[in-house]
């Protein structure tokens, strides 16, 4: 019996993954192993041909190697983030921790470290494309029978996923608005960061900075005041809680 992916099924055309990296072996392999699973795959070996074809042909996810020559991985990111919330999936060498960070800061939805296996790869950006297609498991009822939750000057839309703060929409990840949503979902309710990666995520074992830089990130977009968030608030010892009524509380 062979089971067909909901994410691909019906789907016409397939997803179209760009796959950046200047290693030969890796770019093969992964376009193989991708196309196997039915997406459609395009490469790119450096910064400069990588932006040029997601210009040309939007993808509906880049898979990008942070050690490229001529333009960096990160610069690329950052440039691609500045056009549009499409889905990034880094991938980084075991050691450069500081890369991934700044890799999340600048928007990026996941991160896997080389060497890797393909299949978990490919988990990770099937999870990706769910969330940034509105296919969340999170939800305790579909998409279009959830209202808007409102918490303040803060409006979260789930069927829509859109988020308006003072009247005004702000773009956010496919991540972001998970987080935001899970958190607000679960108002007043305290969630260790590991509680929040397994949650979110949807992986039990990682580095739980990725919350952390998450959570920074959508308190720049959400608060009025990032410094001093009055919705997405720390609590000591523990985690983060979405308060929806004002309720000042420390930023760290």
């Amino acid at each position: 019996m062979v089971t067909v992916d909901p994410l691909l099924a019906g789907t016409e055309p397939p997803p179209r993954i760009l796959v950046v990296d200047d290693d030969a072996t890796v770019t093969e392999v992964l376009t193989r192993y991708l196309q196997r699973e039915g997406f459609a795959v395009d490469a790119a070996a450096d910064g400069d041909t990588a932006l040029a074809r997601a210009a040309a042909a939007p993808p509906d996810l880049v898979v990008l190697d942070l050690m490229l020559p001529g333009i960096d991985g990160l610069e690329v990111c950052r440039r691609l983030r500045q056009r549009a919330p499409l889905p990034i999936v880094m991938l980084t060498a075991r050691g450069d921790e500081g890369d991934r960070i700044a890799g999340l800061e600048l928007g990026a939805d996941d991160y896997v470290v080389k060497p890797f296996s393909p299949r978990e790869l490919t988990a990770r950006l099937k999870a990706v494309l769910r969330r940034s297609q509105g296919h969340s498991p999170l939800s305790a009822s579909p998409p279009s029978l959830e209202g808007v939750i409102r918490a303040g000057d803060l409006n979260i839309d789930p069927a829509a996923r859109q988020v308006h703060v003072c009247g005004r929409e702000v773009a956010l990840t496919a991540r972001e608005f998970e987080l935001l949503a899970f958190l607000a979902r679960h108002p007043r309710r305290a969630f260790r960061r590991e509680e929040l990666f397994e949650q979110v995520w949807g992986w039990t074992y990682g580095d739980t900075a990725t919350v952390t830089v998450h959570v920074r990130r959508l308190r720049e977009k959400v608060e009025v005041d990032p410094a001093a968030p009055v919705h997405i608030v720390t609590v000591w010892g523990v985690g983060y809680r979405f308060d929806p009524e004002p309720s000042p509380g420390p930023a760290s």
